[in-house]
């Protein structure tokens, strides 16, 4: 209440003023002064939720809840101190004014006449004015408050609010589609994946598979080579060769590849490979193949037909066999035993004689022996197991015998065995 005394000279007036709920006298600046009553009054919030000061009094929102604060209004005005200068009357209801004989409407928000917040957004009215929160918030009281939008689940995989609004966010191997709420797969093949090879999209992500003989690294995108050749001995009958991506085999010389893995003997002396003259007979060996004479009697033997022969006119044929004969083959090395390899026939026989079959010379280490069939045939066996390169010339020997006319004589095979260097 105010007292005021007249004197002559001058009036002294004395107010004791008094503001609004939420507001304080500043005697300094002789204004109401808002009150921050989230200072002054202890726990002015319970629980999870924060204070906020606004003019005149304060929010208790919760702590996850965005404010974008005002500035400071004018301080309040006591009406008493206000200007009392006349204004201009105005014949208009409020929200318009005079122009000409009529009245049109004031826009309080291109005037700057509006109390909305600067958070808010002043949208003209007929006589009036709104005030808006922007898109994103929503008015609490006179503040605008942020939208968790998060909250209504909007995005397909994650979601980041931020203030006014929110963005979606995909997992790794997902992208935004075109409503920037839903997440379609990538196809990481198409845009350049480290596959080095074959790359397989998958839905979030992408495989990498490698073509045969190689096999995928550590890092999951590299191909190594696979040395198919040092999981095995048995791939190749003879030498494995690693390649890039596979493996092949080979064989010695004088062999050739049989299908992928085997070796079979060239027998040169059927293509025609082989370098023996006119006088020379090729016999085929595995690996190779021998040049020998045509005719290789020795003295005191004679050549007839395809035998060589010891006429029993002379001296020096007492005690030698008959006839000899050439023959020749070739086994492989590390052959099983006992092993039948050659048979040995009788071409003709005299009435009542009686043949027995030995191996005259030749087998000086017991390698090979005779069993006899019957009086005309009998097989050469292999007793032991040899390896090759190596040469045998056995003298097999059929001792002919005929007690009632007292008749002894024998022929001899000379047989000539080569063993090849390999198992094959």
């Amino acid at each position: 209440m105010c007292v005021t005394s007249l004197h002559l000279i001058f009036t002294h007036t004395m107010c004791n003023y008094e503001c609004t709920d939420g507001y304080h006298w500043d005697p300094q600046t002789q204004h109401c002064k808002d009150i921050n009553e989230c200072e002054t009054i202890p726990e002015a919030c319970k629980g999870e939720m924060k204070c906020f000061n606004h003019y005149g009094g304060y929010l208790c929102l919760p702590r996850s809840a965005s404010v974008i604060p005002a500035p400071e209004p004018p301080n309040q005005i006591h009406p008493s101190l206000e200007n009392t200068a006349s204004e201009p009357f105005n014949p208009c209801p409020p929200g318009f004014e005079p122009q000409g004989d009529s009245c049109v409407d004031v826009d309080e928000c291109e005037q700057d006449s509006h109390d909305c917040q600067p958070s808010q957004q002043c949208f003209n009215t007929e006589g009036s004015f709104s005030c808006q929160c922007p898109d994103g918030y929503r008015k609490v009281g006179t503040e605008c408050i942020d939208i968790d939008e998060c909250r209504y689940r909007y995005c397909q995989h994650r979601c980041v609010n931020v203030p006014g609004s929110f963005s979606c966010q995909c997992e790794p191997g997902f992208q935004l589609a075109a409503n920037n709420r839903s997440c379609i797969d990538v196809d990481e093949c198409s845009m350049g994946a480290p596959c080095s090879q074959r790359c397989y999209n998958t839905y979030g992500t992408f495989l990498c598979r490698c073509e045969q003989g190689y096999e995928l690294g550590p890092d999951g995108f590299a191909c190594n080579d696979i040395d198919e050749c040092s999981y095995s001995s048995y791939l190749c009958q003879h030498q494995c060769v690693n390649e890039h991506g596979k493996f092949s085999c080979v064989c010695p010389k004088g062999y050739q590849l049989l299908g992928t893995r085997l070796c079979q003997d060239i027998n040169e002396c059927e293509t025609g490979a082989h370098q023996c003259s006119d006088g020379q007979t090729c016999v085929n060996i595995h690996g190779g193949n021998k040049c020998v004479d045509s005719k290789s009697c020795e003295e005191p033997y004679v050549q007839v037909s395809d035998r060589c022969t010891c006429p029993i006119t002379k001296p020096g044929c007492r005690d030698l066999p008959y006839s000899v004969v050439h023959r020749y083959m070739s086994i492989t090395s590390e052959r099983s035993v006992p092993s039948d390899l050659f048979q040995i026939q009788a071409t003709s026989v005299s009435p009542g004689a009686y043949n027995t079959f030995r191996i005259r010379s030749g087998d000086d280490n017991g390698d090979f022996y005779i069993r006899q069939i019957n009086n005309i045939s009998a097989m050469l066996v292999l007793a032991r197991a040899v390896n090759g390169p190596r040469e045998y010339v056995l003298d097999l020997e059929m001792v002919s015998m005929n007690p009632l006319v007292t008749y002894h004589t024998s022929s001899v095979l000379r047989l000539t065995i080569y063993v090849g260097p390999h198992a094959f």
